[in-house]
């Protein structure tokens, strides 16, 4: 496919459009203003700086299925830390994750069965207990030995259904 799918995305193509008449950021640099990042969830309920209070070009997103700490997580925030004005992590799942609903052999099997499609030589990296997942991804990322130092890491749960975010002593 040589082409760019206009008509799959015209809806969002129309909204840009609109978008970029009251366009006012460019101004900003590519350094979090605020000094955060944010790992949070793919979950499209989740509106990450709004739920801590900040606007665009205040803190980095980083999203995952799960908000796990995966290497490429790892990476990016190496060069968010060093180079992006970083100082601060917040690792937030949140509730009622499909991630955090099943084992990962029973995912497997249900993209096995409804689409034919056998993933099993991917890690989703389901989770039993959220919170249990939550203390080892900010402690992986605590002791991951090239980001800056003096960079500090927390961990909440974000409930979905109020909005709050819940910290977690890790």
């Amino acid at each position: 496919m040589d082409f760019f799918p206009h008509d799959e995305f015209a809806d969002a193509l129309r909204a840009n459009s609109e978008y970029t008449k009251n366009f006012h950021d460019a101004e900003l640099t590519g350094v979090a203003q605020k000094g955060l990042a944010i790992l949070t969830c793919m979950d499209s309920r989740i509106t990450p700086l709004a739920v801590v209070g900040m606007h665009t070009g205040d803190a980095k997103i980083l999203r995952n299925a799960g908000a796990r700490a995966t290497e490429d997580v790892l990476r990016t925030l190496v060069l968010a830390t060093y180079l992006l004005g970083v100082k601060r992590i917040l690792i937030m799942p949140h509730t009622n994750c499909r991630m955090a609903m099943g084992e990962e052999a029973d995912i497997h099997a249900l993209i096995q069965k409804e689409y034919g499609v056998d993933t099993r030589s991917l890690e989703f990296r389901t989770v039993s207990n959220q919170v249990e997942a939550l203390k080892i991804d900010v402690n992986r990322v605590r002791s991951y030995p090239f980001l800056n130092k003096g960079v500090v890491v927390g961990g909440a749960i974000y409930d979905v259904s109020t909005g709050k975010i819940t910290p977690v002593d890790c």
